[in-house]
C-alpha cells in the first residue's frame, strides 16, 4: 500500500513538473512574440501603450491574455502570431480608451500647470505637463488617475482632479464657447472683479479661458471646471484674435524664447513656471501658435536636417540644435539637450535656468556641452508640413469636433 502511495505521489509530481515545464515554454514563448510585436508598432511609451501579458488561470487551466494596448493593428498581429503558433487563450486585451471611462473620452486641463507621470504614483518620474484649458484624450483610469493623451501625442498619467472630465457632446460645447487665452506670465483670477477679493486660481502664459462677459477692468471668465472667476483684461487677449496675429518666424520665436530668460529649469517642465531644455523649446513654439513634440529626441526626427559638419554657417536664426552622445558599435545615439540658435555662434536654452550661451570655444559665455552637439533641424518651414509641427489653428483638438 504504502509502495502504491508512493507511486501515485510520484507519478502526480511528474505530472505537475510536466504541465509547469509546459507552461513556461508557453510563456517563454509568447514573451519572444509580444515583444517583437511591441517593437514595431508600439516600441515608444511616449506615444504609444502596450501593456499586455499572458497568465495562466488556475480555476479554468487556460491562459488569458490581458492588458491594454492604443494600438489597435498591435492587438491584431499579437492574435495572429499567437494563433499561428497554436498558443490556446482567452482574448482579455482592451484597446484604449477603456470600456471604464464610457463616454468620457474627452478632458480639458483645469488648473494652470498640471504635472504628468509615467505611472500612476506621485514617486513616479515626472513627465511632461500641460496648462489650463489644453485638451486631452482620456485612455484609462486606475483608482485616482487617468492616462491621458496631450495634443502632441504624448500619454501618461495625470491625478483625475486636475482635469475636466467630458464626453463628445460637452467637449463640443466647450470648444465652442468664446475664448480668451493669457499673455502674462503670471496673473490671478478672482471671485469678483476686484483685486482685493478672494483668490479662485492662478494662471500663466497661456492658459486659455471661457469668456463670459466684461466687467470694468475684469474679464469675466469661465475655468475648464465649471467655476466662474475674474481676470486683469490687462493680462489676456482673446483667442481668436491672438491666434490670427501668430507669424511663426525666427525673430518671433528668438523673442518670445528671451521672455524667458532667467527662469528656472525643472525635469519635466513644460510652462513659465519652469521648463526643462524641451519643455523650453515646445512652450517658445506654442507661444507663436504651433505645436512640436514634447521631448528633445522626438524634436530631433522633425524639419529638416541642416548641415553643421563644418561649422555653423549653414545654421539660421530659430533653427533647433540638439545636444547629447553619438553613436558606437554597441550603443545608438542620443539626445538628452535642445536649443534655439539665434546668429553667430549663440543659442538659448534651458539648463540650469533660460540662458543664452555661445558655441565658439573662448568665448566669455561658451557653453560646455558644446563639444556634444550632434545635429541641428529647421522647423520654420516645416509647418503643417509635417505632421508633427502643426500649427494650432489646423490642430482639430483646439476646435469644435
Amino acid at each position: 500500500m504504502k509502495k502504491l502511495l508512493l507511486f501515485s505521489l510520484l507519478s502526480l509530481l511528474l505530472i505537475y513538473c510536466k504541465s509547469e515545464s509546459y507552461d513556461g515554454k508557453i510563456e517563454g514563448l509568447f514573451d519572444e512574440i509580444s515583444n517583437s510585436v511591441k517593437q514595431e508598432f508600439a516600441p515608444d511609451r511616449r506615444s504609444a501603450t502596450y501593456e499586455i501579458s499572458l497568465e495562466k488561470n488556475s480555476e479554468i487551466n487556460k491562459f488569458v491574455l490581458k492588458g491594454v494596448t492604443t494600438e489597435l493593428s498591435a492587438k491584431e498581429s499579437l492574435l495572429e502570431k499567437l494563433e499561428e503558433s497554436k498558443i490556446e487563450f482567452i482574448d482579455s486585451v482592451i484597446v484604449l480608451p477603456h470600456t471604464d471611462l464610457g463616454e468620457k473620452t474627452y478632458g480639458i486641463t483645469t488648473q494652470s500647470v498640471i504635472n504628468f507621470r509615467y505611472s500612476p504614483s506621485y514617486s513616479s518620474e515626472s513627465a511632461t505637463q500641460t496648462v489650463m484649458g489644453t485638451p486631452l484624450r482620456l485612455l484609462d483610469k486606475k483608482s485616482y488617475w487617468i492616462r491621458a493623451m496631450t495634443p502632441e501625442g504624448y500619454i501618461a498619467w495625470v491625478t483625475t482632479g486636475s482635469i475636466a472630465h467630458m464626453n463628445r457632446a460637452e467637449y463640443s460645447a466647450w470648444m465652442e464657447l468664446p475664448k480668451l487665452i493669457v499673455t502674462a506670465h503670471y496673473t490671478l483670477l478672482r471671485e469678483s472683479a476686484d483685486d482685493r477679493s478672494q483668490i479662485v486660481s492662478d494662471a500663466v502664459m497661456g492658459n486659455i479661458l471661457a469668456l463670459e462677459g466684461i466687467s470694468g477692468s475684469y474679464f469675466k471668465v469661465k475655468i475648464p471646471n465649471g467655476k466662474i472667476a475674474y481676470l486683469n483684461r490687462a493680462h489676456a487677449t482673446h483667442f481668436d484674435g491672438w491666434l490670427s496675429s501668430r507669424n511663426c518666424n525666427a525673430d518671433n520665436i528668438i523673442e518670445t524664447a528671451k521672455q524667458f530668460l532667467g527662469f528656472p529649469y525643472m525635469w519635466g517642465g513644460t510652462s513659465v513656471k519652469a521648463l526643462d531644455c524641451s519643455g523650453f523649446t515646445k512652450t517658445v513654439f506654442y507661444m507663436n501658435g504651433v505645436i512640436i513634440n514634447r521631448d528633445a529626441s522626438q524634436q530631433a526626427l522633425s524639419g529638416e536636417e541642416v548641415d553643421i559638419e563644418n561649422g555653423f554657417d549653414n545654421l539660421q536664426k530659430g533653427d533647433l540644435l540638439f545636444f547629447g552622445t553619438k553613436a558606437t558599435e554597441g550603443r545608438r545615439e542620443r539626445i538628452t539637450h535642445v536649443g534655439i540658435y539665434i546668429e553667430n555662434g549663440s543659442f538659448i536654452h534651458s539648463a540650469t535656468s533660460v540662458r543664452i550661451n555661445s558655441l565658439i570655444e573662448g568665448a566669455p559665455d561658451y557653453y560646455d556641452g558644446s563639444g556634444r552637439l550632434l545635429r541641428a533641424r529647421r522647423y520654420l518651414n516645416h509647418i503643417d508640413k509635417d505632421n508633427q509641427i502643426v500649427s494650432i489653428k489646423n490642430h482639430p483638438w483646439y476646435f469644435k469636433q
